[in-house]
């Protein structure tokens, strides 16, 4: 004989961003993108919180952009409904002029004949705000 029974699980807790990544995504609400610089001097986009290469708390955040460079990229033909956008698109690593690192976002180019890596493009805000990654809507062309 075979009992079935049903668990819920639950996570009751929040979790703040605190102050680099609140920062980061308060600037896209703004229309801006923020980098943190370290110690050596380069410049990390997204911006993380410690210095990945000696551990060190990092606090100065710098703004990047808004253009940037495509640095590689694959075409994505038919997006599911978990994609970011409804019609097909290219994920890449795009480098904000200032940055010494990409983030992985979306670039909206309307065709995979339209990208390349090298490629400028620059950030198509999104209407309303939500303080989330998604306010950059995705790169578009220059």
């Amino acid at each position: 004989m075979t009992r079935q029974t049903s668990t819920t699980l639950e996570f009751p807790y929040s979790r703040t961003l605190g102050p680099v990544l609140g920062a980061f995504l308060g600037a896209l609400r703004e229309h801006r993108i923020l980098g943190i610089r370290t110690r050596s001097g380069q410049v990390l986009v997204p911006p993380l919180e410690y210095d990945p290469h000696t551990g060190d708390a990092l606090d100065d955040l710098v703004e990047v952009g808004p253009e940037a460079t495509v640095e590689s990229w694959t075409w994505v033909a038919e997006p599911s409904e978990k994609h970011p956008l409804d019609h097909p698109f290219a994920f890449a690593l795009v480098r904000p002029d200032g940055a010494d690192t990409a983030m992985v976002h979306v670039v909206d180019a309307g065709s995979p004949e339209r990208m390349a890596t090298g490629m400028r493009v620059v950030p198509r805000w999104r209407d309303e705000p939500h303080h989330l990654i998604d306010d950059l809507a995705a790169w578009v062309p220059v």
